[in-house]
C-alpha cells in the first residue's frame, strides 16, 4: 500500500511538472499602459489600460487581440483615444522563465476629445502597432509582462502620425 501511494505520488509530480512545461493554449493579459503621441507637432503625454487575449497555436506562435485606453485631461481639454487591434504573436521561450515576444497588431482607433463648455467632437480611424516584450513568469499559470513597447501608428480623419510610443506593464494569466 505505502508503495503504491509514493508511486502515485511521484507520477502526480512528475504530471505537474510536465504540464508547467506545456505552452499555454491561452493567454489573457490586463495592466497599466502609457502612451506618447505626437498630435500635428506636439507631443503629448498619455495614461491608461491595456488589455489582450492570445491564443497559441504553437510554441512559438499565436493570434492576439490588443484593447487599450489613453487619457489625457487638462485645463479643462480631454482627449480619449481607444484602440482595437489584432494580429499575430512570435513567442521565443513558452518554457522558459522569460520569455520574449513580438507582434505586429493592425485595427482600428477612436479619438474623442472635448473642451469644458464648448463641446465635444469624436472620429475613428485606422491603427497598427509593432513591437514586443518580455514577460517574467511567477508559476505555471502566472506571469508579469515586465514591458511591451510599441510602436504606433494612427491615421484618423486624414491626419496620420507614426512617431508615437506605448509601454505597458500588467500580470498574464496563461491557460
Amino acid at each position: 500500500m505505502g508503495k503504491a501511494l509514493l508511486l502515485s505520488a511521484l507520477l502526480f509530480l512528475f504530471g505537474l511538472q510536465s504540464m508547467a512545461q506545456e505552452t499555454p493554449k491561452a493567454e489573457v493579459f490586463g495592466g497599466y499602459q502609457y502612451t506618447r503621441l505626437n498630435i500635428e507637432g506636439s507631443g503629448l503625454n498619455f495614461n491608461g489600460w491595456n488589455a489582450s487575449v492570445a491564443g497559441n497555436i504553437n510554441k512559438n506562435f499565436g493570434i492576439a487581440a490588443d484593447f487599450g485606453a489613453a487619457y489625457k485631461s487638462e485645463s479643462g481639454a480631454s482627449l480619449n483615444i481607444y484602440t482595437y487591434t489584432f494580429g499575430p504573436v512570435v513567442s521565443l521561450n513558452h518554457e522558459g522563465i522569460v520569455n520574449p515576444f513580438v507582434h505586429a497588431l493592425f485595427g482600428g482607433a477612436h479619438a474623442s476629445a472635448s473642451l469644458t463648455g464648448v463641446g465635444s467632437a469624436s472620429a475613428n480611424g485606422f491603427t497598427m502597432m509593432m513591437g514586443g516584450g518580455v514577460d517574467v513568469k511567477l508559476a505555471p499559470h502566472i506571469a508579469v509582462r515586465m514591458v511591451q513597447a510599441d510602436w504606433l501608428y494612427y491615421h484618423i480623419q486624414g491626419v496620420s502620425e507614426s512617431k508615437n510610443v506605448r509601454i505597458s506593464t500588467g500580470i498574464v494569466f496563461r491557460f
